[in-house]
């Protein structure tokens, strides 16, 4: 019994010490490496232990994607010994035993196998066996990526569909993607891709499908690398057929227009190629093709009543058609010409209201005027100053200057006074009689002075 117990306690002793270094003593740090076409990858190895405490021998070896194995190094704690074929392409890195790829390229792909025995001094005959396997790959950057379409021509909506494809000369796990106008395209009823992206189907194709595509394509190694531009012409229409006219009044699909006026009616529509337009006029179920193109000249003065009109928009390429009807009616609106006098000539009102004022004005001052200042004795007394001046007779006696005694007078008939007021008339009589010989009040006054005073008092 007691020998069975030291066997056992020998036999867990080993397997503690053997659990110990296995989890202690070595480590790799990265078991998947991804490198880049012709960059140096190193696949690293830790060892937790001291190299002077033990013998050590191992292998590196390469499992190909093929399948292929190849032992690639053979090394000891005092030597290593690389293949022939890779001494140049493999660097051993003592002591801890790690390899170094050299410029990767795709045949380095695959699995790569450390197989380690170790053997401590101070434990004869007790060797540990590590085993680790890293893989790697090697990506490659992706190049410009190239887009083809087919057909390579403008197709037809509805009638037609078409296939994008995306291609790079070089690259690895290349990621596809698809652009319109800038704008991301995803899957759709009509968007069909392919696993990785790389074909487009459009089916059918549709209007709002032309525009710029691009292809970007990229992998965890490169930004995304953008393809040439290729337009998608489609044909299509015609679609939001309309008749507008600048002149008129609309309501609806009726036009009304004044009488006598020139108008011109334009019928437009989407389509791709250009459409071609007819304009055909509807009257008692008979019809009659007008005129083509898109613009229609109306003379409302040669319409006795309403007529209906139609323009037909057809597209040659897509063999589609839309039509437009409307009613043209020719009656006095009122508002065409009134608006554009108001237009032309706004300012027009407000002169003439200011031109009767201003008359009015100037009447009221002329009257006012003639009311207060006399005018016709004033021009007439400026008028016959200086002739009289020069004929001025001597003064008589008491009447030295007789500009004191100019000025106007008026005679006053006094009741009762009979005689007074017959001599007044008379004197008035004398003065106008005076006045027709271009006399002035002076010579009244004058002739006044030299009769005797007693005359006017009898």
């Amino acid at each position: 019994m007691e020998a069975t117990g030291r066997t056992a306690l020998y036999v867990c002793s080993v397997l503690f010490i053997f659990t110990e270094v296995s989890s202690e003593f070595i480590h790799i740090p990265t078991l998947v490496h991804h490198g880049i076409e012709g960059k140096s990858l190193l696949l690293s190895v830790e060892t937790h232990f001291l190299m002077d405490e033990a013998e050590i021998q191992g292998t590196w070896s390469h499992t190909k994607l093929s399948g292929t194995r190849t032992t690639l190094v053979t090394f000891t704690k005092q030597a290593a010994i690389t293949d022939m074929m890779y001494r140049n392409h493999l660097l051993f890195r003592e002591p801890n035993v790690s390899l170094l790829i050299r410029k990767l390229n795709q045949e380095d792909e695959g699995d790569y196998h450390l197989s380690l025995n170790i053997e401590f001094h101070n434990k004869t005959g007790l060797v540990i066996k590590e085993e680790r396997t890293v893989h790697v790959t090697v990506d490659v950057p992706v190049s410009i990526p190239m887009i083809q379409k087919s057909p390579s021509y403008a197709v037809v909506e509805d009638k037609a569909n078409v296939t994008w494809t995306c291609s790079v000369e070089r690259g690895t796990r290349v990621v596809f993607q698809w652009l319109r106008n800038n704008v991301a395209v995803g899957a759709s009823n009509r968007y069909h891709f392919s696993q990785d992206n790389s074909t487009l189907l459009i089916s059918p194709v549709r209007k709002e499908d032309k525009g710029t595509y691009r292809c970007v394509a990229s992998n965890p190694v490169s930004q995304g690398r953008n393809s040439r531009p290729v337009e998608l012409n489609v044909y299509y229409g015609p679609y939001n057929l309309e008749v507008n006219s600048v002149q008129g009044l609309r309501t609806g699909e009726v036009f009304t227009i004044n009488p006598g006026e020139l108008v011109f009616f334009e019928c437009q529509a989407d389509s791709n190629p250009p459409n071609s337009y007819v304009w055909i006029s509807k009257s008692r179920n008979a019809t009659q093709i007008i005129t083509e193109g898109p613009r229609l000249e109306v003379r409302s003065y040669r319409l006795a009543q309403a007529e209906e009109y139609l323009c037909r928009a057809f597209n040659n390429v897509t063999q589609k058609q839309d039509e437009a009807q409307f009613t043209l009616v020719v009656a006095s609106l009122g508002t065409g010409k009134e608006k554009h006098t108001q237009e032309g000539g706004s300012v027009s009102p407000l002169a003439a209201i200011t031109v009767c004022s201003l008359f009015v004005i100037s009447l009221m001052l002329l009257f006012f005027l003639r009311k207060t200042c006399h005018p016709k004795r004033v021009l007439m007394s400026i008028y016959n100053r200086p002739f009289l001046e020069q004929k001025r007779p001597h003064r008589s006696a008491g009447h030295e200057d007789a500009t004191e005694d100019f000025g106007i007078y008026e005679f006053v008939s006094i009741p009762g006074k009979m005689e007074s007021a017959q001599a007044s008339c008379r004197s008035l009589a004398r003065l106008e009689s005076i006045q027709d010989m271009h006399t002035t009040i002076y010579d009244v006054i004058r002739h006044v002075s030299e009769t005797p005073s007693h005359s006017l008092l009898e």
